[in-house]
């Protein structure tokens, strides 16, 4: 599927290509820059070019429903701006953040105070966003405070019908069991309540609804996981990391899943190892299937949390090459110097971009 004249016209005028953010059925989305008449402003582009055919109805009614409530919530600055929209792809603003769960914001009342808000106020527009429930539509701004994304799923409503006051429940009702997670102890006595009761619509969509999405998504459309990286992330890399860790010089691993232009979705592996090991004796272990990571990095040593976990959501902003997003997430000095050899070294500058 091609883009309309009309859109490409815009777009070669306005758009600068920079860093792929995701490739699937539904539409590619990638961060770069859009020409205002204020000047340039980091923005993301969605489009719809490079969608199969099979999919491309449901692309296309998912794309407008997107398109009508980023317009409708252009005001209300709790979610990307709505630079421009065409016939078969937007651009909207870049929001200078990262999402809930790379950011993991634990104890943060004021985010979700601030998150609280965000849902009121596209409520009172009339709009329910239906898709809350993913870590990775929410996302922790440079500012501290909570912003919305992908609205392919929002709802606008004319009326605040029975059918606005249940969907509309059902977003609070996600962003409460994000807050239990990562806050419990600020949840209030009315919230503990909500998310102890489900609404009718959500109880029947669990025991019907959810397991034929769940068939179509995972089966049809290879969907298996938040990051994007369907079955090779799930069913491959742990495959690949026995297979690094049966080497004796690697002392520890990890996989991500990065968007790659060619393929769709790539695998970065950041392997902890001695400094003699190369990528070559590294690549060595690897079989024929499944197919070895895309991109190797040896660092001398993983970046890990208090507890010892290894800090995967940083990685996967270095496989992604959004390497400006990783200052937030930057305890103090010694977590910037840890991290410097790692991001000078990185492998995938395919897309590189400076932001």
């Amino acid at each position: 599927m091609s883009l309309p004249k009309e859109d490409i016209e815009v777009l070669s005028s306005t758009w600068t290509e920079g860093v792929l953010l995701k490739r699937d059925v539904f539409s590619t989305v990638e961060r770069g820059r859009f020409r205002t008449a204020a000047g340039e402003v980091d923005a993301v582009l969605r489009r719809l070019d490079q969608v199969p055919w099979w999919s491309y109805p449901l692309a296309l009614h998912l794309f407008r429903r997107e398109r009508r409530a980023l317009a409708l919530a252009r005001e209300l600055h709790v979610g990307p701006e709505l630079l421009w929209a065409g016939e078969k792809s937007l651009v909207r603003g870049f929001i200078d953040g990262v999402a809930l769960h790379l950011a993991k914001p634990v104890g943060d009342r004021a985010y979700f105070e601030s998150a609280k808000l965000a849902l009121r106020r596209i409520h009172r527009l009339g709009i329910c966003h239906n898709d809350l429930a993913k870590e990775q539509n929410w996302l922790r701004g440079s500012d501290g405070k909570a912003y919305l994304t992908d609205f392919q799923l929002a709802v606008c409503f004319k009326s605040r019908s029975r059918l606005f006051r249940i969907a509309a429940y059902e977003d609070l009702r996600h962003l409460l069991k994000h807050k239990r997670r990562y806050a419990p102890e600020a949840l209030t006595p009315r919230e503990l309540q909500v998310l102890a009761n489900k609404s009718g619509f959500a109880r029947i969509w669990l025991a019907t609804g959810k397991r034929i999405y769940q068939l179509i998504t995972r089966g049809i459309f290879n969907f298996t996981d938040r990051e994007g990286g369907g079955r090779r992330l799930v069913n491959d890399a742990p495959v690949l990391i026995n297979a690094l860790k049966s080497n004796p010089a690697v002392r520890d691993a990890a996989i991500v899943a990065f968007a790659d232009r060619r393929t769709g979705v790539g695998l970065y592996a950041f392997v902890e190892a001695s400094d003699d090991l190369t990528e070559s004796d590294i690549r060595s272990t690897f079989h024929a299937e499944p197919k070895p990571p895309e991109h190797i990095q040896i660092v001398h040593a993983l970046p890990r949390n208090d507890t010892g976990e290894i800090r995967n959501e940083i990685l996967q902003l270095v496989a992604m090459n959004q390497i400006d997003l990783i200052e937030p997430l930057m305890r103090n000095d010694a977590d910037r110097a840890f991290m410097k050899d790692i991001l000078d070294q990185r492998k995938n500058l395919r897309d590189r971009f400076s932001f």
